[in-house]
């Protein structure tokens, strides 16, 4: 018998693909095929895992370690984040307050599971990370999508929490930094947005993925004033090890015996090899490392934003962290699947429409990231620039 999608569930196939990854199929194609292809459509840095971390991992490896690890995560590593937290935030985070799970993606499907029954939704920025609200749609729950503009930052407010929530709302999603836009909540916005929260009875939980990769200001967690948020980090972006898929959750004690029975089910543990990998991102010289490319990436950043608004890309909101920059491309005309499928197959720049991040203003953006060096930044705006004549040209 075939497999006819009709047998397959509803939730899966209410679930939207990622629209750059037909862009990113077909500039694979291009690039086997002899083109040069400059990458600015995926969240992935150009940057191999500092040598550090894979010394530590080869190290684990050639001792034995690579049996499970309680479902928690490896005690010393759970030591190390709190840690962190201590000497980044001046925070005390018990270390039993802190799952390590299989990236970000796991603590956000642990947070999903535990805190949000079937027909119930989470208030979430729009534009915002697609997968957030996908996760919700999995467990039979649902994303309420707040439209957000530069007005506000694109990031909830009190007043928008206030006007979007409804009867089986049961909290919220926020991002700082947030991807696509990296825009930052102060300490002060967090405070308010909690205390809005809580007061409709609801749970609070932020994405604090991209700490650590901020530009010019410091990132605040949620945690320096709200004590009983969940905080979901991971160690792909400002640690640099996305293939080996590791994250952690910072979770209310109470709520920690119920998330462990969570992960026991749902993956047993995270990668043990990664967790003693991981062991060595907190040591002085590997922090050391991961400011040198902070400070990479805050000069891609400060040459790429002024270039492309001198393009005519308009950008109302200077991106402070993350590495991305969230441009409205209506100056050109059209919509902006087809526009970056224009530059792509015209110039080999790849770029990711606006569709992923949601639905409001979604066909007139588009999202830069700055993960390949200065000099591919700048061979980028140039066959852009070149590109903006034919594209015109076509829209006339």
């Amino acid at each position: 018998m075939y497999a006819s999608t009709s047998n397959f569930s509803a939730r899966s196939q209410a679930i939207e693909p990622f629209h750059v990854m037909a862009l990113l199929a077909r500039a694979n194609e291009l690039q086997a095929a002899g083109h040069d292809v400059i990458h600015l459509e995926i969240g992935e840095p150009d940057f191999v895992t500092a040598a550090p971390i894979i010394a530590a991992g080869q190290a684990a490896l050639a001792a034995g370690h690579t049996r499970y690890t309680a479902a928690r995560g490896l005690p010393q590593l759970r030591e190390a984040i709190s840690d962190f937290y201590r000497q980044r935030y001046g925070l005390s985070i018990a270390p039993q307050r802190i799952m390590i799970t299989p990236g970000g993606s796991g603590a956000l499907l642990l947070t999903t599971s535990l805190l949000v029954d079937p027909g119930k939704q989470w208030l979430m920025a729009d534009p915002g990370y697609p997968c957030n609200r996908h996760f919700l749609r999995l467990i039979e729950a649902s994303a309420k999508l707040v439209p957000v503009g530069p007005e506000v930052r694109y990031q909830l407010t009190p007043e928008l929490i206030a006007e979007y929530w409804q009867e089986n709302t049961v909290g919220a999603l926020l991002a700082s930094p947030a991807n696509p836009t990296g825009t930052l909540l102060s300490r002060h916005e967090l405070a308010v947005v909690a205390q809005a929260i809580h007061q409709k009875g609801g749970h609070l939980v932020v994405d604090e993925i991209y700490h650590g990769l901020t530009y010019g200001v410091d990132a605040a967690s949620v945690l320096e004033v709200d004590n009983d948020a969940y905080v979901l980090n991971s160690f792909s972006k400002y640690f640099g090890m996305t293939g080996w898929r590791l994250g952690w959750l910072v979770a209310p004690e109470a709520a920690i015996p119920e998330l462990e029975k969570l992960a026991q089910n749902l993956y047993i543990s995270a990668s043990s090899m990664a967790q003693y990998a991981a062991l060595a991102c907190f040591e002085p010289a590997t922090i050391a490392i991961f400011e040198e490319r902070r400070q990479a990436f805050a000069e891609r950043r400060d040459f790429l934003l002024p270039a492309l608004r001198n393009l005519g890309f308009k950008i109302a909101v200077e991106s402070q962290g993350a590495f991305y920059l969230y441009a409205d491309m209506s100056e050109f005309g059209g919509d902006a699947y087809t526009f970056c499928q224009h530059f792509l197959e015209t110039e080999h720049v790849a770029f990711t429409p606006g569709l992923d991040f949601g639905q409001y203003q979604a066909q007139q953006h588009v999202r830069f990231a700055y993960t390949q060096n200065l000099s591919r930044l700048q061979q980028a705006v140039d066959r852009i620039a070149h590109g903006l004549q034919s594209w015109r040209m076509k829209q006339a």
